[in-house]
């Protein structure tokens, strides 16, 4: 006898099957919620415990899970989450986390993930690092024993990470810090410090490849991005950064052998009342390094005290030696760069002797001090130059 499906029966077998989808979705996707774990959102009762208990359930269950931190205010001491885990995790911040309003000196993280692939880190809430307690603790550009502040969020050996739609404010030091990762999207994040408070870097990357930030607005007393040894494949667009000092690549030749900086670009995006804006630095005296291939596009200026600056005589100590550095720079671009300067050297390029820069190019620059158009630039180049009255 020849069966025939009917249509109640195929009906009833496609609620079943989008029954099953459903209930496997779910599985695949468990949620965790520090609440469940102890968090109380009083923002007085650290929810460290609960945190790294939940991180624990998620990271050793099957498919992807999800970190929750729901509405309202959560204290929150220093954690380490680390990997690796079963699947990729998911970290919502859907409501604020504070951390302890009091220095925290000798501890150099707030929240690091490390060993992790395949995160997110998004929600829509708030890193409150309460920064004001540690900044007047920070020393170390007069004392060379100076303890560690926490950085607010840290990612150590982590690939294939995506931080969107998030708000770091008042970081004690860096709001974060990418060490030996690669895979790593910022996008929609917004990193927010006084002019003042000191080394809240908002996002600094060293030996690390592959990592796009962009659409995001950040101000700080410090760098706005800062990229150090290793960082390798950076993408940079639509980036507000003010106030702050700028973007930079440095300083580099600190240490010895360190890896290149290579393969840098930055795009349509805008400073504003920064103490610089593209900037490069090398230490002198230094080891040997090399920052090459380097493209600033399409930049909008408003007021920077050096809009364009490569500096390989940076000397924080302010106790140096008349030695050169040996950073090799080369192969770097900067187009269509315009705006005003609040200095009358728009642009200050002061190449190292013993290695000088090559493949320097300045094209369409149109930066005007007091209203009038300038161009400054170092004989000790070779370069590639041109200015728009």
């Amino acid at each position: 006898m020849e069966w025939r499906l009917t249509f109640p029966t195929a009906s009833l077998l496609m609620l079943m099957l989008m029954s099953s989808l459903a209930k496997n979705q779910a599985q695949a996707r468990n949620v965790f919620n520090i609440k469940d774990f102890g968090a109380v959102d009083d923002g007085n009762t650290d929810g460290s415990k609960a945190l790294s208990d939940a991180w624990s359930k998620a990271c050793n269950s099957r498919g992807t899970a999800v970190v929750l931190i729901p509405s309202g205010t959560y204290l929150l001491g220093p954690v380490r989450l680390a990997g690796p885990c079963n699947g990729a995790i998911e970290f919502q911040i859907k409501g604020d986390l504070k951390a302890f309003n009091s220095p925290q000196l000798g501890i150099d993280h707030w929240i690091t993930f490390r060993y992790m692939e395949d995160l997110t880190i998004t929600g829509g809430g708030v890193l409150d690092g309460q920064g004001a307690a540690a900044w007047p603790s920070n020393d170390c550009k007069k004392n060379p024993n100076c303890q560690a502040l926490p950085v607010t969020m840290r990612l150590d050996f982590v690939s294939n990470a995506r931080i969107h739609d998030v708000t770091s404010l008042n970081s004690k030091n860096f709001h974060f810090n990418i060490f030996s990762c690669k895979n790593i999207t910022f996008e929609r994040v917004t990193i927010k410090a006084p002019d003042e408070s000191p080394n809240t870097d908002g996002i600094h990357m060293a030996f690390s490849s592959n990592v796009f930030i962009r659409d995001s607005d950040i101000g700080t007393g410090d760098d706005c991005i800062s990229l150090g040894p290793g960082s390798k494949n950076i993408n940079m667009t639509d980036i507000t950064c003010g106030p702050g000092h700028g973007i930079s690549i440095g300083s580099l030749g600190g240490t010895p052998n360190e890896p290149a900086v290579a393969k840098v670009f930055l795009g349509s995006s805008t400073f504003t009342g920064t103490t610089n804006a593209l900037r490069i630095k090398t230490r002198a005296p230094s080891f040997q390094g090399a920052v090459k291939d380097i493209t600033f596009q399409d930049i909008n200026v408003k007021n920077a005290d050096n809009p364009i600056i490569i500096e390989q005589q940076y000397c924080p100590s302010k106790t140096c030696s008349s030695q050169s550095s040996q950073v090799k720079i080369s192969n770097v671009k900067f187009s269509n760069i315009r705006g005003t300067s609040s200095s009358s050297v728009a642009i200050n390029i002061n190449c190292s002797p013993a290695v000088p820069c090559t493949g320097i190019e300045l094209r369409d620059i149109d930066l005007k001090y007091d209203g009038k158009s300038i161009i400054c630039y170092s004989p000790l180049i070779k370069f590639t130059a041109s200015a728009k009255e």
